[in-house]
Parts: structure tokens; sequence; C-alpha cells
């Protein structure tokens, strides 16, 4: 009995070489259209489907193979299914390779037409993929040109046993979850709303070497290295990972040159410079002892004078959107220390997704920015100039510090903060001591704070640490008692009107 190996393939990389093979291997050649006309024009003896079932491929192409010689051919179960194969002359198609419209491609170009879109749904090789999945028993399915080598390596060798054409049927089905899903999402976002069923299908990228801690199995899934890119230094762990999005994220808030020291996800100091350099030091003196062992992020190219200054202390990671080439090989003389490039923006991505027992959680990224110019002054005093770029500044540092936070700041660095406490009297104590212990004179530095404050004994504290003015959400039942304390203090205060926890 004859042997059938069907090709339809949009991505023709590598399918010649690999025809003239399976061909050579004794597999009889069936071929759509195109992929048909380039085997022949090379020389191979092919049928073209149209000619094997006898029916003309229609609708400019939507219908080919479709048909009930090649699915039987396919989806029979051989000896159980002898009857009606011998019935309707049904041959054994045994390889199946196809691979699909490029969707995803399609729909990443700007302006692109919904019949576009639509065109670009593949049809036929979805069906010919799961049908040859399903019956991986008997067939072999072929969905990519990377597949090519080792497949006819194992038709060689005899090797194309059940458990390996399970293997193939289960990157196939993953390869048709993964479609599908692109296009619900296509359609869903081109509607404006959010699914009311969340599905998301990520294949595994990279098994970390732990999580967290090193008794936790750790695993990325995904397109993360379309953001980031590693150029030198061990591999990255899933801590390492963590901290370098909270980083990224923050420093991308600046337009001027940025630079922040990350533990933990919170940042230890953050600044803004004329320079590069002038920012990495202002961050560094911010925290200088938290610094040893961070994750340092920059929203610019690293320049030789920064990268020898960041060799001074150790360092586990560097994050920018590019290295001067001297500067790069200054850094890489620290051998274990890792370096990434940010590869692009991070401002298509906009939701935040968490695991919760029995499903997720998720919302939409806080993208927000208040404008302190613009935000409501509710005491006696106003804020000059100088205090305005310094709570802005805060302000959007406080974002990206866990709740509870208090940041304070003066000449666009960060000279206190309190991260993470359970109340927020903790965190204004902390960033006064961390801006004590590190000498920085806090008389007419601002603070900037998450949420509202609860209570006045805050603002008393802020009083007695020499605070100017304060930037807060506004919003508390004892907002009145706050405002009337920042008054008598002689504390100026805004109120941005927008809360920025982060759990």
């Amino acid at each position: 009995m004859k042997k059938f190996a069907l090709i339809s393939v949009f991505d023709k990389t590598g399918i010649l070489e690999f025809a003239r093979k399976i061909n050579g291997l004794g597999y009889h050649l069936l071929a759509t259209g195109k992929t048909g006309e380039l085997l022949k024009a090379k020389g191979l003896d092919v049928t073209e489907i149209k000619d094997y079932t006898g029916y003309e491929e229609i609708l400019d192409g939507r219908v080919k193979t479709l048909h009930p010689k090649i699915f039987g051919g396919i989806l029979n179960n051989r000896n159980d299914d002898a009857e009606t194969i011998n019935k309707y002359g049904l041959d054994n198609i045994e390889i199946v390779c196809v691979n699909l419209y490029p969707f995803e491609a399609v729909v990443s170009v700007a302006g692109v037409s919904e019949d576009e879109v639509i065109e670009n749904i593949d049809v036929g090789g979805v069906s010919l993929i799961r049908a040859s999945a399903k019956n991986y028993k008997h067939v072999n399915i072929i969905t990519h040109h990377s597949q090519y080598n080792r497949f006819v390596s194992a038709l060689e060798k005899g090797e194309n046993d059940e458990i390996y054409r399970k293997k193939l049927a289960v990157e196939a089905f993953k390869l048709t979850s993964s479609y599908d899903l692109l296009i619900s999402k296509v359609f869903s976002s081109r509607g404006g709303k959010i699914d009311e069923v969340f599905t998301d299908y990520k294949e595994l990228t990279e098994t970390l070497r732990y999580g967290e801690n090193p008794h936790q199995q750790a695993f990325l899934f995904g397109d993360f290295y379309s953001y980031f890119e590693k150029i030198h230094g061990k591999e990255l762990s899933y801590n390492n990972i963590t901290d370098l999005i909270a980083g990224a994220e923050l420093v991308s808030e600046f337009t001027d040159p940025a630079a922040t020291i990350i533990k933990h996800t919170n940042p230890a100091g953050v600044a803004c410079g004329f320079t590069i350099h002038e920012a990495y030091l202002k961050a560094l003196e911010s925290d200088p002892v938290s610094a040893f062992g961070g994750i340092v992020c920059f929203n610019r190219q690293v320049d030789v004078e920064t990268a020898k200054t960041l060799n001074e202390i150790f360092l586990e990671l560097i994050v920018a959107p590019g290295y001067n080439p001297d500067a790069l090989e200054i850094l890489k003389t620290k051998k274990q220390r890792r370096l990434i490039i940010s590869r692009k923006s991070m401002s298509d991505v906009k939701f935040n997704v968490r695991s919760v027992p029995g499903g997720y959680l998720m919302q939409t990224r806080d993208m927000s920015k208040a404008d302190i110019k613009l935000s409501q002054n509710v005491t006696i005093f106003k804020p000059v100039n100088s205090e305005v770029i310094d709570l802005e500044f805060a302000w959007q540092v406080a974002k990206h510090v866990k709740s509870n936070s208090i940041v304070f700041a003066k000449n666009r660095q960060t000279v206190g903060i309190g991260a993470g406490q359970v109340s927020r009297i903790d965190s204004v104590k902390i960033a006064g001591f961390k801006a004590e212990k590190f000498g920085f004179d806090l008389k007419g530095a601002v603070a900037a704070s998450d949420a509202f404050f609860p209570f006045e004994d805050n603002i008393k504290e802020l009083q007695k640490l020499g605070i100017s003015a304060i930037a807060q959400p506004g919003g508390s039942v004892r907002d009145s008692e706050v405002i009337k304390a920042a008054d008598e203090a002689g504390i100026s205060m805004i109120f941005t009107g927008i809360r920025h926890f982060k759990h």
C-alpha cells in the first residue's frame, strides 16, 4: 500500500529539502497549490491535492484540503476502519506537514483592515493539524521547519514510534491553541472590551534555576525576552526578573536622565540628573548601604564614566537601553554580573495578572501621572516652584514603592524612603531614619505618600523632620484635621486625587 505525505505550508523555509528527503524514504507527495508548484519546479514528483481529490480549489484557495478523501486518509484507524477504507478507496496519509497563515504578523501591522485580519485566519491548516494530532497513533504531524531535521532522522532510524508521534501531537495542539487564543484576543481588543472569560497562552521560555528561594521551582513563560535582552553574565533568576521589571518601569516615568537602584522590587535610591552619571551618583548617595548587591536601571545609554563608577561596588545586574562599546567592555570585566538591554517600552503591556487559588486577579496597569501644578492645593501655604518639581518627582517614585510608601525628595533625588509598612507613620519614621543615617538635611525637602494620611500624627512627624511640602491623594474622613495640622506646621500640601497602592 502506498504511503502518502501531505505538505501544505505558508512558510516554505526548508520545505524543499524536507520534501526531497521524505520522498526518498518512499513517501508519495501530496501538496496544495503554491507548495506543489514550488516542489514540482524543483523536479520532485508531486500530486496536487486537486488532482488527488478530483475537486478544484475554490473560493480563492480558501477551500482546498477540506475533502473526505484527505481527512479520511488522515483520520482512519487503519485496521478498525478497513471496510470504510476499501469502500471509499482511501489511502493512508502518514505524514502531514502544515504551517499556518501568519495571523500574528498581519495583525501587528499598523492600520490593517478588518477584512485583511479575517482573510488571514487559517481554517484548512488548523483542521489538518487537529485531525493529524488526534490520530497520532498512526499519523506524524509536523508544524514548523525547526522539526524537519529531527523528524527525518527519526524516520531514517525507525524512531518515529507512537511516543514520538504523541510528542509531535502535543506541539501541534499547543500551536492550534495559541493560534485560536490570539484570534480571540485580537477580536476582543478590537471591540474595546476585556473578555468575560480570561484566557492566555504562553509557551515555556525557560526553566529558571529556582524561585524566590532555592527550594522553589520557577519557570518563565512568554515573550519576556522581546522586552529585555541579556548580553552578558549568568542566567537570570526569578528575583532578578521581578527586580529589573520594577526598576525599568520606574525609570521610564522620567524624560530626563534617571537612575534607580532596586532591592526586593523596592527602590533604595532614585534620582534624575543632567547626565546619566550624575543621576546614578545621586541614586547611590540616597542609600549606599542598600545599594550593595542591588539592580541598577537607567533610561539612557551607559557611558564610560558611569561604567567605571558602577564597577566600584558589587551589583547583581544593570539594565539600560544601550551601552557605549567601551563602557560595555569595562562592565564585562565583572564576569558574574548580568547586563541587560531594555529593548522596547512596556507601554503596550496593559494588564497586571496574578494567580489566586482557582483563578486569576487581573487589573489595568497603573499608568497615571498626576500633574502637581494642576492638583488641588489645600493649605494656606503653596509650594514654590522648586518644591513643585520635587513633588512631581517624589510622587512618581512613590507610585513604585510598596505600600505603605513614603518618599522624601530634594533636588530630584530621593533622600529617604519608607516602604511596605503596615502603618503610614512607621513609613514616615523609616524614611526619616534613612535620611538621618546618610546625612541628608531635610529642611526644604518634600514628601509624597501613596495614600492619604489617616491621622495628623504623620504631619507632626514630617514637621519635626523639616519637610516643607507634601503630595498625597486626600480622601480621608480626617482630611480637615490633617490640613489644619499642615497649616499650623507651615507646610504646603497638595491633594492629587489619585491613590498609588502597590501590593
